[in-house]
């Protein structure tokens, strides 16, 4: 063969490749899927991370995979989004796991446990510990498969009308806070609420409640909280992180090309990025705003502290003994936590704690 007619047949190779692709492309269906979400349009963190999901998975396929995304209350109210997805009435929801723990306290490892692990020690543990595997084996029973999507990262303490100088100051409160912190807030002397996150504000400025937590200063400031709660409490202990998961019904899924399938599991992962970065680089500038505006940044009493995780750890071991879906998946959570513990301690804990004190930066609790 010639150089001239191996040149030819090269690029009529390469020309014929490049006008078959987009053909493959349109070989697969054009499919319209519907995602209910647990966060109002207002959120361009939680609910602007869904609409990114949706545009990259049309962009990935070329336009043929749509998903339009509604937000709370649009179909389904905020915290009915499993429900929905179990019953088919959508293909799919973006939401957080323990939301739902009055179905099963072993949902809240899909989110977060008090005392637990932080974004990245959950992202090791859901991916390369067993975790997804384990949490998918229970949410099977709801008829649903799940997918890391999202991550906030650890939480602020909430928002409080009266300062809290001891955990006598807790009792008889009655605050806003989902998942397994409720439970123990409960055993703290709180009265727990679980209220979807647009009805907050109101509850808050009605004083059917007196404290509230949502995220970080970033989306509280949107939701407005600050105005009618002036002191503003970290850490939430109950959130060192909080993932948020897109849960898809088991049957819609199954109906997917794999290639769709290969473009929603990539995606998922790519936004459970995309949503802690986007955190990390919003909090910090919002908290100023919040503190110029006359915010009483606190930090939790030792005692608190100290009788929460106390709590949390008596109620791990109860709800292992009594719910076999909890044991399952906390004997392989609580060992992998302790090495993560012992790992990060070691070695980045000591580097941050060296740099933040001697670089200026002071502690917020502080400020």
């Amino acid at each position: 063969m010639t150089r001239r007619s191996f040149l030819t047949n090269a690029g009529a190779s390469l020309a014929a490749a490049a006008l078959a692709a987009p053909a493959i492309a349109q070989s697969q269906p054009a499919l319209r899927w519907r995602m209910v979400t647990s966060w109002p349009r207002s959120l361009d963190t939680l609910y602007g991370n869904c609409v990114l999901l949706a545009e990259r998975v049309a962009k990935l396929t070329e336009g043929r995979f749509q998903i339009s995304v509604h937000a709370a209350g649009e179909i389904v109210p905020a915290l009915g989004v499993l429900d929905a997805v179990q019953a088919g009435t959508v293909e799919c929801g973006n939401t957080a796991g323990y939301f739902y723990v009055g179905k099963n306290k072993a949902l809240a490892f899909d989110t977060a446990l008090p005392f637990g692990l932080t974004t990245r020690q959950q992202n090791a543990w859901m991916y390369y510990g067993g975790g997804l595997a384990l949490m998918r084996e229970l949410y099977a029973q709801y008829n649903v498969i799940n997918f890391p999507a999202g991550n906030t990262g650890t939480q602020m303490g909430g928002w409080f009308r009266k300062e809290i100088k001891s955990l006598a100051d807790l009792r008889g409160l009655k605050m806003r806070i989902p998942g397994l912190g409720g439970f123990i807030m409960a055993a703290l002397g709180v009265t727990p609420q679980v209220i979807a996150p647009s009805d907050i504000y109101p509850a808050l400025e009605k004083g059917v409640i007196d404290a509230a937590e949502f995220v970080g200063p970033h989306d509280d400031e949107k939701l407005g909280l600050h105005n009618v709660a002036k002191y503003y409490y970290a850490p939430a202990w109950w959130e060192p992180c909080a993932m948020g998961s897109l849960l898809i019904n088991t049957e819609a899924w199954g109906k997917l090309p794999s290639s769709y399938q290969e473009v929603l599991a990539s995606v998922c992962k790519e936004v459970n990025c995309d949503e802690q970065a986007k955190y990390d680089a919003a909090e910090w500038p919002a908290l100023e705003r919040l503190l110029r505006a006359g915010v009483q940044l606190r930090a939790f009493p030792s005692d608190v502290m100290a009788a929460a995780q106390r709590s949390a750890n008596e109620l791990y071991d109860h709800e292992a003994e009594t719910n076999p879906a909890f044991k399952k998946i906390y004997e392989s959570w609580r060992p992998f936590r302790e090495q993560q513990f012992r790992w990060f301690s070691l070695n980045e804990h000591v580097y941050e704690r060296f740099v933040y004190a001697n670089l200026g930066a002071a502690s917020v609790a502080q400020r």
